[in-house]
């Protein structure tokens, strides 16, 4: 699964990496490492404007954990902030964003946490920074919908929210003794097929829906600080040795 990740990345350079055509600069995000369900993070999407007659790739915040358009409460978020692959089509929470509101999310990385065996005691929870080995950035694939809040009129500021929820898959093999899940990240070749709101082919979509091979990713022990969500800094991704795990308390 993916329940934290890191998005320190600016802005400006999302919009030359992704190619994005609009974009509002007054719509801006403070650098996070510890991005955590019901932030917002920024996400890159194809639609096509009010009034327009093509797609048009935008940088946009949403929050993270996606709420369904016939969802009474905008509790469920919390709850969603995954999508498996491999029903990603079918289930009525996600088919319709899947069919037409995908969407790319550029990160750092993402943070996962294994489950160890303690000498004594309870088991304890071993976090991970799990990033491309080559440095660059994950674009990790995602959904976003639309959400109506019918308790404040329509034209309240608070009478639409948008969300997302990032897709996963079975981790691959390196990683799986840390996790059986992990999110899917997209190569460059497939970001327009995916952001393209006329493609719904499920079946020509799903086959963008691939693990990576063997050695793309890096998984590196980090600090059990990343654990609090109000610890924030680029320290949370540096590596951590073992007896620092023995000998520190969060």
């Amino acid at each position: 699964m993916c329940g934290r990740f890191a998005a320190s990345g600016k802005p400006e350079d999302i919009v030359e990496l992704f190619g994005v055509e609009q974009w509002d600069p007054a719509e801006t995000l403070a650098p996070s490492w510890n991005v955590a369900p019901t932030n917002s993070a920024f996400v890159v999407l194809d639609r096509v404007p009010r009034g327009g007659s093509r797609a048009v790739r935008q940088l946009r915040v949403l929050r993270w954990g996606l709420v369904p358009q016939w969802s009474k409460s905008a509790e469920t978020a919390v709850k969603m902030i995954n999508a498996r692959s491999d029903t990603v089509h079918e289930k009525p929470s996600y088919r319709q964003a899947f069919a037409s509101r995908r969407c790319i999310l550029p990160v750092d990385g993402y943070y996962e946490w294994q489950t160890v065996a303690a000498e004594r005691g309870k088991p304890r929870k071993k976090p991970f920074f799990v990033a491309r080995a080559d440095g660059t950035p994950l674009a990790l694939a995602g959904l976003y919908e639309f959400w109506r809040d019918r308790t404040v009129p329509a034209d309240h500021p608070a009478a639409w929210l948008v969300t997302f929820t990032i897709v996963t898959t079975d981790a691959e093999e390196s990683l799986a003794p840390i996790h059986e899940r992990m999110p899917l990240f997209l190569d460059p070749a497939s970001y327009d097929e995916w952001l393209d709101p006329g493609q719904a082919d499920p079946d020509e979509l799903r086959r963008l829906l691939i693990p990576p091979p063997p050695g793309a990713l890096l998984a590196t022990p980090v600090s059990p600080a990343v654990g609090n969500i109000r610890n924030d800094g680029p320290e949370l991704k540096e590596p951590w040795a073992e007896v620092e795990y023995e000998t520190t308390l969060f």
